[in-house]
């Protein structure tokens, strides 16, 4: 796969520091943003796709910021800035960003383990990069999905939330995704999320809990939360389609 950070291909893919460095960091988190199917042209900072998952990165640094191991301190959480807009067809430029950014952290923050999250075309390409090593967790918001490969995520834990009010990505393909993602992983999970949709604004406290005990539980950094275990120990359709509940367990 081309190296996106190629002079060769003019804009650059990089990673945004959130909240506090941390140098030497216990665990690592890379957040990534949508965008689109089509476009070519950069994916600015100004374009709500990116602010909409600033709460959920800040989220993360701060509720890690105190945690301690044998290996170091707080969790390091960095925004991808894609090259473009984007997904671009075969091209899947945000993948190759989001499997850039994987190994520039690992460079960066050597066997730390790194768990992916993503909305929309950001959760599409962490999916698919979460083959990458290092990867131990990956979670995928309102995902945009059309019948992508699971091979990847052999070994790895996996949650995908969809909102029932969805208009922009498809809750089925999701759930087909979860069922065929069961085949090389038992930890997955999939939750419904009652009365939302693609913007996570009606019920945004409930998408930031689910997604701060996924994340950090299997980081290591809090318990493996007990809703979200039941859900990947229950056979499907079950615990593929479990109703999301109030925040905070």
């Amino acid at each position: 796969m081309p190296d996106p950070q190629s002079p060769v291909t003019g804009p650059v893919a990089s990673l945004e520091v959130v909240g506090d460095r941390h140098p030497d960091p216990a665990a690592v988190v890379l957040v990534a943003h949508g965008g689109r199917s089509q476009g070519r042209d950069t994916g600015a900072r100004r374009r709500l796709t990116y602010w909409r998952m600033v709460p959920f990165a800040q989220q993360l640094e701060r509720a890690g910021r105190a945690y301690r191991n044998d290996t170091g301190s707080g969790v390091a959480v960095y925004l991808l800035r894609y090259r473009y807009r984007g997904w671009n067809g075969a091209a899947m430029d945000a993948y190759r960003d989001a499997s850039w950014a994987v190994g520039e952290i690992t460079r960066r923050h050597p066997g730390r383990p790194i768990a992916l999250l993503g909305h929309s075309m950001g959760g599409r390409a962490v999916l698919r990069a979460a083959g990458e090593p290092g990867v131990v967790a990956v979670c995928a918001l309102a995902p945009w999905l059309e019948g992508d490969p699971v091979e990847q995520l052999a070994g790895r834990s996996v949650l995908i939330a969809h909102g029932d009010r969805e208009r922009m990505t498809s809750p089925a393909a999701s759930f087909d995704y979860a069922v065929r993602a069961r085949r090389v992983t038992d930890r997955v999970a999939r939750f419904d999320v009652l009365g939302d949709g693609h913007a996570m604004l009606r019920r945004a406290a409930d998408w930031s809990s689910l997604v701060r005990r996924f994340v950090l539980g299997e980081l290591g950094v809090e318990p493996l939360d007990r809703v979200i275990t039941k859900a990947m120990q229950e056979p499907a359709p079950g615990g593929l389609r479990t109703a999301l509940t109030g925040a905070a367990r």
